[in-house]
């Protein structure tokens, strides 16, 4: 096994390195697009590919950007549906971060030609 493979397939979101106190106290919003999310379809296990656009206001944390890459492709050999692997990566986060705002869009690849977008948004919560 490489490097990178040990790295994600031993990455844990939980732990506490991942997370950084946010030193700002103002309110600003962090956009991050994350273009290449991978897991596999529960029912086939044929690849899924999507991008997840990230959008919160932080509060007292942030996310490390490499603890983020890490969780993002620790999605890649699991087989796991595209509402159940949107809903984890935001309910993961959101519990982890506690941001004032909070959305996602999880933007899959079209397949079998359906084509699927998951939006998740704390204010709708």
């Amino acid at each position: 096994m490489k490097y990178g493979e040990k790295e994600i397939r031993e990455f844990d979101i939980n732990a506490k390195e991942n997370f950084w106190p946010n030193e700002h106290k103002k309110n600003y919003t962090i956009n991050i697009e994350l273009p290449e999310f991978m897991c596999m379809c529960p029912r086939s296990g044929y690849p899924d590919f999507a991008t997840f656009r990230l959008s919160y206001q932080p509060d007292e944390r942030v996310i490390e950007l490499k603890a983020l890459k890490l969780y993002i492709n620790s999605f890649m050999h699991r087989y796991i549906s595209h509402e159940n692997a949107a809903n984890e990566f935001y309910d993961t986060l959101f519990n982890k971060l506690q941001p004032k705002s909070m959305k996602l869009i999880a933007d899959f690849n079209p397949r079998g030609n359906v084509h699927t977008i998951i939006e998740i948004d704390s204010e709708n919560n």
